[in-house]
């Protein structure tokens, strides 16, 4: 049986890490509602062509961490507004249980094991 209350706990759980990972590296556009990545605080001005150049290399390496963690941050928001609906803990594919184990690891998953590569997750 599904245990919502519980899945709904990791859910928030999750949600909660995600979002200090991604404050850790930016900050959300209250008018658009994005995720915009900021480069890292200096301790002391930029000396060097050097110094900027890391500075820019960082900001990208940053940059690059951000959209996982936004879209595995929709994913998770999604989950956690439809965990009342009948069809949460439904494949979107087959519409069938998705397997507990799935659950357990993937609260936020859309799909069984069959249909794993039938639809992007990450979308």
């Amino acid at each position: 049986m599904l245990d919502k209350k519980k899945i709904k706990e990791k859910l928030e759980s999750e949600r909660d890490v995600l979002l200090e990972q991604m404050k850790g590296l930016g900050r959300l556009n209250e008018e658009t509602g994005e995720w915009e990545t900021t480069p890292e605080e200096l301790e002391f001005p930029e000396s060097d062509e050097n110094d900027k150049a890391d500075r820019f290399e960082d900001f990208e390496a940053r940059s690059s961490m951000m959209k996982p963690l936004e879209t595995r941050l929709s994913n998770i928001l999604k989950a956690i507004k439809g965990i009342n609906r009948e069809s949460f803990g439904k494949c979107e594919v087959c519409k069938k249980d998705i397997e507990m184990t799935r659950l357990e690891v993937n609260p936020a998953a859309r799909t069984c094991k069959k249909h794993l590569d039938s639809i992007s997750e990450e979308s």
